[in-house]
């Protein structure tokens, strides 16, 4: 190891007592959905599949500090995205909110993975979340404590079925400073769920692949926005509805949220794919669903308003936080 601690001992995290959310480990690295059905959505689905948005490490230690040897691939470096977010990990203690500690960063020419130590300033019982980059892939990734220390499994999450998101670049997380910046990680936190993210950049476009895999999964809550992804204004007419009955099919009483894209104000062609989602909503209404709920990307940004966003799409993270109070609130209405 290139850290200088004398007595610290490494754990590959896909072992117990660590628990792992958000991703599974398969063929040599993390991924957040089947290589196999990856493949059959679309070449940007297979190409993103295995970023780590969402992923995250759980358990409990009393060590006095945390270290991560991480080995990466596919890293991803952007000019309107910080390092942090799209490469780094980092680290909260505690649930429900949870304290974020430090970040894990990574060098600027980081090209395989890297090695980062976090310092508390005592040696007592903590329960550790280290969440995954957003828009990279890891292959391993080992923790690293004080060969002294205790290392323990994580106290479960309150709501244990995941919430699971689909949708654009913005679902995926970018652009966060970091990951736990990400809306979803900020809602996740707040009501102590489990989730999966299911956002793919550029390559949402709600295909029946997507549709019917996500369709079999066990989900508490199922919310989606793939607006930005979708070409036309008749894709999304075409596409959206559709979706939304496949999950219902599949999941009579699940409660399904539709966002539209995070946008304070909206032009006119942003304006029709807003009543395109809301038809959605409408429809679903008027055939007696209790369990559907539409967000507006007006609300979604209230918080921030035109501020929101790094390149006016995609959320700073004011723009993350404000999302996340208005997915939030909605989804503590469903799960208490």
């Amino acid at each position: 190891t290139r850290l200088d601690e004398k007595d610290i001992s490494f754990y590959d995290v896909n072992q117990p007592p660590f628990e792992i959310h958000g991703v599974f480990h398969d063929s040599g690295k993390y991924r957040r959905l089947p290589e196999s059905v990856a493949k059959t959505v679309n070449d940007g689905v297979w190409r993103l599949h295995a970023h780590t948005a969402g992923g995250r490490v759980c358990f409990k230690t009393d060590s006095p500090y945390v270290a991560i040897h991480a080995e990466m691939s596919g890293i991803c470096k952007m000019s309107h995205f910080a390092l942090t977010g799209s490469a780094g990990f980092d680290l909260y203690v505690g649930r429900e909110p949870g304290k974020y500690i430090a970040t894990f960063v990574p060098p600027f020419d980081v090209e395989d993975g890297y090695e980062s130590i976090i310092r508390f300033d005592s040696s007592e019982m903590r329960d550790i979340t280290i969440n995954f980059p957003l828009f990279s892939e890891v292959c391993n990734l080992y923790v690293g404590v004080s060969d002294k220390a205790v290392v323990a499994a994580p106290d479960p999450y309150k709501f244990r079925t995941p919430v699971v998101y689909y949708g654009s670049s913005i679902t995926h997380g970018g652009c966060a400073s970091r990951p736990g910046m990400a809306y979803e990680s900020i809602v996740s936190r707040r009501l102590d769920v489990d989730y999966i993210n299911l956002g793919f950049s550029g390559s949402a476009r709600a295909e029946d692949e997507i549709a019917e895999y996500i369709s079999k999964l066990n989900m508490s809550v199922f919310v989606y926005d793939y607006d930005h992804n979708a070409p036309t204004t008749e894709h999304l007419e075409n596409t959206h509805e559709k979706m939304f009955r496949v999950i219902r099919e599949a999941h009579p009483d699940l409660p399904v949220v539709l966002l539209s894209r995070p946008k304070f104000s909206l032009n006119e062609e942003e304006e029709k794919r807003l009543d395109i989602i809301r038809t959605t909503y409408n429809n679903a209404v008027e055939s007696s669903d209790k369990n559907v709920y539409l967000i507006d990307g007006r609300t979604l940004m209230e918080l921030a308003g035109e501020e929101g966003t790094v390149d006016s799409s995609h959320p700073n993270d004011l723009g993350f936080m404000s999302m996340a109070k208005a997915v939030g609130e909605v989804l503590e209405k469903i799960l208490r």
